[in-house]
């Protein structure tokens, strides 16, 4: 008969402090691997509720090991602050605009350049031949490109009608703090900006630091600044990208199995996320309609507003893109028009 032999005082003590640990929500005792990615758009929104049904998609789809948490509200900050957070371990992960992913790969914002798009067939089709190549670059920067979240078209809302190139001098428009592309496009027009954080923006509409802002229609509700405006100018300025990342760092420490039930989640609810975003867009300028906002067309002035911000394609090459990629988005961009 074999003796079992008492336990050490060194094995007990091990015991209780596994025990301990295993009591903590974030320990190593819990299975899986939990990624913390933040946002900046609003709890209750149709971002969050498609992030909420991923989170459980991807459980399943990786039998558990992969549990995404998911910050909300830009609790984390600014996207800038989420990079940061990501690059120190502190985040996971992060759900970008444009300006926030043009952070860390400067050559996307390429297809965020004003009136380059006239809809959104011209978008996937460039964006899918593109998808490659802006892959492998964020993958160059630490980060992994799970899928793109748009926010859409973007318009001009204001407290002074807009109807001609004339009138936008003298606007006090935001500007998203540190956006190099926002910043040479409302130079070209005429337009001195007041760069601000975009948690402050509603804030500084209700004191009058800025009467005039750019968004999306969908944005402009679900953060409550079309509370502050009263015009909309129906031209379609800009196209505003979006997309989440995760860091490298924390991806390459799945399992080959996890990693591809990430990949095949994200990609079906991105997909999801685009396809309700752009219909809520829509439905957005009727409930901006019905809360008294009037929506103004430029007339006569829209090509010389347009000629005025396609300038800016040339006089960004080596600050964001080389003459090269800008040269392929624009063949690109002409051979999908064909179609």
């Amino acid at each position: 008969m074999k003796i079992l032999k008492q336990p050490t005082f060194v094995s007990i003590c091990a015991l209780t402090l596994i025990g301990a640990l295993c009591m903590l929500p974030s320990s190593l005792c819990e299975a899986g691997v939990r990624l913390k990615i933040a946002t900046l758009a609003p709890d209750g929104t149709t971002w969050m509720n498609v992030m909420k049904e991923l989170a459980k998609d991807v459980l399943g789809k990786t039998g558990g090991e992969v549990k995404l948490q998911f910050y909300s509200g830009g609790v984390m900050g600014d996207e800038g602050d989420v990079i940061r957070k990501m690059r120190f371990g502190q985040l996971h992960g992060g759900g970008f605009t444009g300006r926030g992913l043009g952070e860390v790969v400067p050559e996307e914002r390429v297809i965020e350049l004003p009136f380059l798009f006239s809809d959104y067939s011209e978008v996937d089709c460039v964006q899918n031949k593109l998808h490659d190549q802006l892959g492998k670059a964020f993958e160059k920067k630490g980060f992994v490109l799970l899928g793109w979240a748009e926010a859409g078209f973007v318009y001009v809302f204001s407290n002074r009608p807009i109807r001609s190139a004339a009138d936008l001098k003298g606007v006090k428009m935001w500007m998203w703090e540190g956006d190099p592309l926002a910043k040479e496009l409302f130079k070209a027009n005429g337009i001195v900006p007041v760069p601000l954080d975009l948690p402050n923006v509603l804030t500084s509409m209700q004191t009058g630091l800025i009467d005039a802002v750019y968004s999306t229609p969908y944005a402009m509700v679900a953060l409550q600044w079309h509370t502050r405006v009263k015009y909309m100018v129906n031209t379609k300025l800009t196209y505003a990208s979006g997309a989440i990342l995760i860091s490298k760092k924390e991806y390459d420490k799945l399992s080959a199995t996890a990693q591809q039930g990430l990949k095949a989640s994200a990609a079906t609810y991105t997909k999801k996320l685009n396809r309700l975003t752009r219909a809520e867009n829509e439905q957005a300028i009727s409930v901006l309609k019905k809360s008294g906002i009037q929506l103004i067309d430029l007339k006569q002035d829209t090509e010389k507003i347009e000629s005025r911000s396609t300038s800016i394609y040339e006089k960004l090459v080596g600050k964001l893109y080389s003459k090269e990629l800008l040269n392929t988005v624009i063949g690109y961009r002409d051979g999908c028009r064909k179609k």
